[in-house]
C-alpha cells in the first residue's frame, strides 16, 4: 500500500519557488546574484497598516476568529466592493482567508469533482492548475499569443467550453505575464459566459490597483451583472499594500458558494490570523495615498524594464498593462550556442544558463504554461533593474 496520497501524483512545485530557492541558495554561496522570480512588491507595507495591527495586539485582538473572517474587515471589504467596483455584496457573501492562494484553493476543494474542467489561459500563475488537479479536475489549458497580448480571445473560448466546463479563471492583471482586459474585452469574454449558464467565473483581482497610464481596471460582475450570480471575486491586500507576508485574501460571490467555502475552512484552517486582519481593515478603510507612490515606481520600472530588454539581441518584450511583471518572447534565442558550449533548445535552458553565466534569476515561460518566454519581476529597485537587464543584454549577446 503507498503511504502517500495519488493527489500528490497530479500535482508538481512552483517553479516560481522553486527558482527563488535556487537564487537563495547561490546567495548563501557567495555569488553576486540578482534575483528577478519574486512576485512581492519591495515596498514596506505602510505605517499605517503597522500600527493598525500593533494597535490590536494592545487591544488583546488575539483570540480565535470567526471563520470566515472577523465581522469589521467584511463590512470593510462589503464597502470596497461597492466604492471600487460598484458591487454590491451582503456580509454573509464574503469570506477572509489565508491569503489568495487559499481562498482559490478553498473554492475549487467546495466544487470541484472528478472530471470537471476547469478553463485557464496560459501563461497562468503555476498553482491555478495545481489545484484544479488537487481537487480532481481537469485544467483545460489554453494558450493565447503575443499577438493578442496574452489575453483569451472570446472565439477560443467558446471552442473551450464542453457540459463538463464548470469554472473559468480569469487573472487580470496578470501573473505572469502584466496583460489586463480593458472593459470591451472584457465585455467580449462576458458575453460567450452568457450564453453557458452552467460555467462559472472565478476571477483573481489581487493587481486590481497595480494598472498604468490611463488603463481602467475592470472584473467580470461589473462588467455584465447577469453573471453576479455564478461569479466568485478574489482579491486580497499582499499586493496593493504590500502586505505578502500578513496573508490576508478575500472572496465575495453567491452565499452557496461562501457558504460551502466556510464549512470547508472551517475543517481546515479556520479563520485567518486576527492581527493581520485587522491590519487589513486599515489597508482597505485608511489612507490610500501610497498607491500612487507604489505605482509611479512600478510604471518607471516597467518602462525601464522593457526598453532595456528590447534592446537585447533575440529577445522581443511586449509593454504589459498592470501588475509588475514582463513576459519577453525567447523565440530567436531557440538553438543558440552560449560560450559553454550550450545549446539552447529550451526557455528553461536560458534562464538556468542566464542565473550560471551573469547571476540574473528569472523564470522559464514554460512553467507558466507558454513558452518560449522568460518572466522577469521589476518589483524592485531602479538601479539593481539596470544591473539586471545589462547582464541580460550581455548573456544574449554571447550567444552565437
Amino acid at each position: 500500500m503507498a503511504f502517500l496520497s495519488d493527489a500528490l501524483a497530479r500535482i508538481k512545485p512552483s517553479a516560481t519557488l522553486v527558482v527563488t530557492q535556487k537564487a537563495r541558495d547561490l546567495k548563501n554561496q557567495g555569488r553576486d546574484v540578482i534575483s528577478l522570480s519574486v512576485g512581492e512588491p519591495d515596498f514596506e507595507t505602510p505605517e499605517h497598516i503597522k500600527e493598525a495591527a500593533i494597535a490590536a495586539i494592545k487591544r488583546g485582538e488575539t483570540r480565535y476568529p470567526p471563520v470566515p473572517g472577523i465581522l469589521p474587515l467584511r463590512e470593510a471589504i462589503v464597502r470596497k466592493f461597492k466604492r471600487e467596483n460598484n458591487l454590491d455584496y451582503k456580509i454573509s457573501q464574503i469570506l477572509v482567508g489565508t491569503g489568495g492562494k487559499h481562498v482559490l484553493f478553498n473554492a475549487l476543494m467546495a466544487t470541484v469533482n472528478f472530471g470537471d474542467e476547469v478553463i485557464i489561459p496560459a501563461p497562468y500563475w503555476v498553482s491555478y492548475p495545481e489545484m484544479v488537479s488537487v481537487a480532481g479536475g481537469t485544467p483545460v489549458l489554453i494558450e493565447t499569443t503575443m499577438e493578442h497580448n496574452f489575453k483569451l480571445q472570446p472565439d477560443v473560448l467558446e471552442k473551450a467550453i464542453t457540459p463538463k466546463t464548470k469554472w473559468v479563471i480569469l487573472n487580470s492583471p496578470s501573473n505572469p505575464s502584466g496583460a489586463a482586459y480593458t472593459h470591451d474585452e472584457m465585455k467580449k469574454l462576458t458575453d460567450v459566459l452568457l450564453r453557458h449558464p452552467n460555467v462559472w467565473v472565478m476571477t483573481d483581482d489581487i493587481y486590481e490597483h497595480l494598472t498604468y497610464g490611463d488603463f481602467k481596471f475592470v472584473t467580470p460582475a461589473q462588467v455584465e451583472p447577469e453573471l453576479y450570480d455564478r461569479t466568485l471575486t478574489i482579491n486580497g491586500v499582499s499586493k496593493a499594500y504590500a502586505m505578502t507576508g500578513w496573508r490576508i485574501g478575500y472572496a465575495a460571490g453567491p452565499e452557496k458558494l461562501i457558504k460551502a467555502m466556510d464549512m470547508l475552512q472551517g475543517q481546515q484552517t479556520s479563520g485567518a490570523c486576527t492581527i493581520a486582519q485587522w491590519a487589513a481593515v486599515e489597508a482597505l478603510e485608511g489612507p490610500q495615498e501610497h498607491l500612487e507612490v507604489f505605482k509611479k515606481a512600478f510604471q518607471r520600472r516597467r518602462d525601464l524594464v522593457v526598453s532595456m530588454l528590447n534592446q537585447c539581441k533575440y529577445l522581443k518584450c511586449p509593454t504589459p498593462e498592470g501588475a509588475f511583471y514582463v513576459y519577453p518572447s525567447l523565440a530567436d534565442a531557440m538553438g543558440k550556442t552560449t560560450p559553454s558550449g550550450k545549446v539552447l533548445e529550451t526557455d528553461e535552458d536560458f534562464v538556468s544558463e542566464l542565473l550560471e553565466a551573469e547571476g540574473v534569476a528569472a523564470v522559464h515561460g514554460s512553467a507558466f504554461g507558454l513558452g518560449p518566454y522568460m518572466r522577469v519581476s521589476y518589483a524592485t529597485s531602479d538601479a539593481v533593474l539596470e544591473d539586471a537587464c545589462m547582464r541580460i543584454q550581455r548573456f544574449c549577446a554571447s550567444l552565437k
